[in-house]
């Protein structure tokens, strides 16, 4: 079998799908999916540095370039770069079309190449964001996130509750929906990107600021009590009730993996040090290193949380050790490669449409939208507020950033989309708040940090021997 197809393969037999045409087709198929693989990167990479580089000349978060880069060649707009999840069969992607120019494609096999496309620059994405967090964690000090770990537990619990019950009352009462639906979309208010927030944080310098600590710990403590959030109500929609059973082994589950991967890490480190030192071969200490991200990762999946959350608790373990700083300017070239594909696809699975009012059917869902908006800013930003014994802080800036609900929000919609429980008007109400919180959120960060009073720390000065 051809090297390129197994991933795929193993993709679809381990959730029992039914393989694609591809599957089952010559090397020269296979060639096909690559060759429409390295067309999507070139898309995506072609896409991020020009929105990247557009936003950083006009002092805007260089993501938030990328996420704008990936609606326009998205579904939105250009349709180079779309996927399958909206029943898409490639007929509309440029990429697609262009394969089936050159290669004489039948409809039947343009739709597996394109499914088998699609799942490689999904997985790429994962990869991206992974090692994103793997980045940050590296970034992060893990004493400083101890420290104020109850202060950003009080963050997360805060800007959980308050968006879910203002919202879901705020449906029933208002709108008259009805309780499942107004559950459901009240918990898709509850998400917090941690990517995208960490993201402008390290871009602005403020991750390790008082400020960037308890944001970056409430938002990894927001994924888990998301997770449960979504378990809960995905059971309500499925059978109309909620499976205690589940929601306290998520709840267990989550805090054994977060204190125990830390606590088991730290008594390794000093042998994980002796093993790299001793290895003779290139790449010892970056292999090593993601050998270690993966496992945790792969242990956070399999335990039914995020595997970012293991990839974030691998950058913490590693950066106790005396290899942190070679350790991070060796992972900077992977995450340029990869973190772009997580931000253009969340831009690019974006479908802006959704916020035209000359649709009818849209405009139910704007008026909702609206109310979602206030409800979804609000609840964040009052996070702020929670904080205790932090003189000075900047309050607003912990709010802000606590807005963008991305990839996580969408996550939601998707959810309750498939289970049914959501109507269109709604379901397109959850989307556009989630366009506007993660576009709104990287700039309006930057403002209220310049504008904060705290002092932003100095940038270490490069090493002159390097």
């Amino acid at each position: 079998m051809n090297w390129v197809s197994f991933p795929v393969l193993t993709y679809f037999h381990a959730f029992n799908l039914p393989v694609p045409l591809l599957a089952t087709t010559d090397a020269e198929s296979s060639s096909l999916v690559l060759a429409g693989v390295l067309l999507s990167l070139v898309v995506i990479y072609l896409a991020s540095k020009l929105g990247g580089e557009l936003c950083a000349r006009i002092d805007l978060p260089p993501v938030l370039g990328e996420l704008l880069a990936g609606v326009v060649v998205g579904v939105s707009a250009l349709h180079l770069l779309i996927f399958p999840e909206a029943g898409e069969d490639g007929s509309h992607s440029l990429i697609m079309t262009l394969l089936q120019a050159t290669a004489n494609l039948s409809p039947d096999a343009l739709t597996s190449v394109f499914h088998s496309q699609s799942e490689v620059i999904s997985v790429l994405s994962e990869l991206g964001v992974i090692i994103l967090l793997f980045e940050i964690g590296l970034e992060s000090d893990l004493k400083e996130l101890l420290r104020v770990g109850i202060q950003a537990t009080v963050v997360a619990v805060v800007g959980v509750v308050v968006p879910f019950a203002l919202g879901t009352a705020g449906l029933m009462l208002i709108f008259g929906i009805p309780s499942v639906p107004a559950i459901f979309a009240g918990a898709a208010l509850t998400a917090t990107s941690i990517g995208i927030t960490a993201k402008v944080l390290a871009e602005i310098q403020r991750l390790s600021s008082r400020e960037g600590q308890i944001i970056i710990g409430a938002a990894v403590m927001d994924d888990i009590l998301g997770i449960i959030v979504l378990a809960v109500v995905a059971s309500l929609a499925r059978d109309g009730k909620v499976e205690v059973g589940n929601v306290v082994y998520l709840i267990i589950s989550s805090a054994v993996f977060l204190i125990g991967a830390i606590w088991i890490g730290r008594l390794l480190t000093p042998f994980f040090v002796t093993l790299v030192d001793g290895m003779k071969t290139r790449g010892q200490l970056l292999l090593s290193a993601l050998i270690i991200a993966f496992v945790l990762s792969y242990v956070a999946a399999v335990i039914q949380l995020e595997a970012i959350l293991g990839a974030f608790a691998a950058g913490l373990i590693l950066a106790e050790t005396e290899k942190q700083r070679e350790l991070q300017k060796q992972v900077i070239p992977i995450a340029d490669m990869l973190t772009p594909i997580f931000f253009v696809v969340v831009g690019a699975r974006t479908d802006i449409g959704v916020l035209n009012p000359f649709v009818p059917e849209n405009r139910e869902g704007l008026i909702m939208a609206s109310f979602l908006i206030m409800v979804a800013i609000f609840g964040k930003l009052v996070t702020g507020l929670s904080v205790f014994g932090q003189p000075g802080i900047n309050r607003l800036a912990i709010g802000v950033g606590m807005i963008p609900r991305g990839e996580v929000g969408l996550v939601f919609a998707s959810v309750g989309s498939a289970s049914g429980v959501l109507t269109q008007s709604l379901e397109a109400a959850i989307i556009v708040m989630v366009i506007l919180t993660t576009f709104l959120a990287p700039p309006l960060l930057r403002v209220v940090f310049n504008q904060g009073n705290g002092v932003v720390e100095p940038v270490e000065a490069p090493d002159p021997t390097e």
